[in-house]
């Protein structure tokens, strides 16, 4: 059997320093693989989310990506949109307009932009947003042990295609000292019907940044643990500061990742001209080269 050999990346996202950020996996010229394929892919590289960039079906888009975690896949993700627009544009590819994508995926059209500093950055899709119901507040002071909950800022429920429950607490020393009750967390979220809690608490300072972000995962989709950096949770919060009339300006930075280790930063601007949330980072390639697709082509 012939080799079957495709462009692949592993690319950082969301710093500027490998191995700081939250790692993600890129497969170009992916048409000829079947979702089952993908997915089988996607479980090999192990990483939470593994990107396919196949032909766009829509003309108004750039490219087509489709976003696989180790068990299924996903409409929308914001480190993974980060992440191939950085890997596609790295491999040469020119947008159709100049400092424009137009990403398609499982939620639509994703519009990126490169910002000033030469960065790039999506706008925020729209976000389907509840109250966390009174009766779960209890089980949620269980889940984050360690951390003081700010109640003036209702806990909701923040859906933009990865469905989140978003929690501010007092301070980031707060955000930074919970020590999770993985089966309070797990029943909190089924509540709000999310995969995780985002947990936001402001640096007294606004530095290194304006809020310390943790995204605890609930063990009902995607495994317990911590994500380094999110980009659908930032999104999600945006959004919330957004409708809660809290947001703290038109431009915020996040810190993600420091209790794994990690220095992920996230700028979030509004652009209340345009009506648009747009979530920005750095990326940095770390893999290059070609992935050897024999065994996952044949049929």
């Amino acid at each position: 059997m012939t080799a079957h050999t495709v462009p692949f990346k592993q690319v950082d996202v969301f710093t500027a320093v490998p191995f700081k950020g939250n790692p993600l996996a890129v497969v170009f010229d992916a048409d000829g693989l079947d979702t089952a394929q993908m997915q089988a892919i996607a479980h090999w590289t192990n990483l939470s989310e593994t990107t396919f960039l196949v032909t766009p079906t829509d003309p108004a888009a750039d490219y087509h990506v489709r976003i696989f975690t180790t068990q299924f896949e996903l409409p929308f993700a914001g480190h993974p949109t980060l992440g191939t627009a950085h890997a596609l544009l790295e491999s040469g590819y020119q947008p159709k307009q100049p400092g424009k994508l137009i990403q398609q995926c499982g939620v639509g059209l994703v519009e990126l932009v490169e910002q000033t500093d030469g960065n790039w950055a999506f706008a925020a899709p729209p976000a389907r947003i509840e109250a966390l119901p009174q009766s779960e507040h209890d089980v949620l002071r269980a889940a984050l042990h360690g951390a003081t909950i700010d109640f003036s800022a209702p806990p909701c429920a923040v859906n933009n295609g990865v469905p989140w429950l978003v929690v501010r607490v007092n301070s980031a020393q707060d955000c930074l000292a919970i020590e999770a009750d993985t089966v309070a967390l797990t029943r909190v979220a089924q509540a709000a019907k999310a995969i995780g809690i985002a947990v936001y608490g402001p640096h007294e300072t606004g530095e290194p940044a304006t809020f310390e972000v943790r995204c605890l995962m609930s063990g009902t989709s995607f495994g317990v643990g911590e994500d380094p950096v999110t980009g659908s949770a930032n999104a999600a919060l945006a959004s919330l500061l957004l409708k809660q009339q809290k947001r703290p300006g038109i431009r915020y930075t996040v810190r993600q990742g420091t209790a794994l280790g990690r220095a992920g930063d996230v700028v979030v601007r509004y652009d209340d001209a345009v009506d648009k949330i747009w979530i920005g980072g750095s990326a940095v390639t770390i893999v290059d080269g070609t992935i050897n697709l024999q065994h996952a082509t044949a049929r």
